[in-house]
């Protein structure tokens, strides 16, 4: 495995990140909460962009895998300024954004703030709001005084140890919310979800696709897939969704 590079931001964070060059569009790798650039689905794309000699990127936001910082410091502004000062900084051009579960939400932002950058999104088990409609939503009153008292709770999951949710979080998430106001997307949009995910459900999936102002987004379900999205079927179903992008925008 190969060292990273690094990027300093304007905030003072350091972010670790692997570039490959070679054509447009750059397809970038956004990945999920406390996941980093060294799992299975931005290894596979990358080699996947290799052969074909197209650009990619993938990195890890602050916090996470490589790049300064820990996680409990970070909330989604902070992850939203670490991806588009990335993307702008270390790619030129039209870009193919594939977002996976956070990294969903943060390609909906970086689309919404930089849309003339976008010439397509992917998103698998995208969890947009999740902090608010998820999280919070699903707090009962004695973790809402224990968040309000402490500035933090432990949160358990399916797939990892235990996420601890900061107050911070909770309330920056308030202020990057795509579900609540216009979501105009002028670009194909290509949504990926299984239906035995059991940290993002079908509902989120199917609310962001009414929601969207999209004249070409299409969802995908895919039965008995989970939130991890990683086996040979599920991987080929990411590729098939950059390359049916890859034809639209010709």
């Amino acid at each position: 495995m190969s060292a990273p590079d690094y990027l300093d931001t304007p905030q003072g964070r350091r972010l670790a990140y692997h570039r490959t060059e070679g054509t447009g569009p750059c397809v970038v790798f956004l990945g999920g909460l406390k996941s980093d650039m060294e799992g299975t689905k931005a290894i596979h794309l990358e080699a996947w962009c290799k052969a074909a000699g197209r650009a990619f990127l993938r990195f890890d936001y602050s916090g996470h895998g490589e790049s300064s910082g820990t996680f409990e410091e970070g909330c989604i502004g902070d992850w939203a300024e670490d991806t588009a000062h990335a993307l702008n900084t270390l790619t030129s051009g039209k870009l193919i954004v594939v977002g996976s579960s956070m990294g969903g939400w943060q390609s909906l932002l970086f689309a919404r703030a930089h849309p003339d950058r976008v010439a397509g999104l992917v998103t698998i088990a995208a969890a947009p709001d999740f902090t608010e409609d998820g999280y919070w939503a699903s707090f009962t009153d004695a973790q809402k005084a224990e968040l309000e008292a402490k500035g933090q709770i432990a949160m358990p999951s399916d797939y990892m140890e235990p996420y601890i949710i900061t107050k911070r979080l909770i309330e920056d998430g308030r202020n990057q919310l795509v579900l609540r106001s216009p979501l105009p997307l002028p670009f194909p949009v290509r949504s990926l979800q299984g239906t035995a995910d059991t940290a993002v459900t079908t509902e989120t999936a199917t609310r962001l696709l009414n929601h969207a102002d999209s004249a070409d987004m299409a969802l995908t379900l895919v039965k008995d897939a989970d939130h991890r999205f990683s086996d040979g079927p599920c991987l080929g179903l990411i590729e098939d969704a950059i390359t049916d992008i890859l034809k639209a925008t010709q």
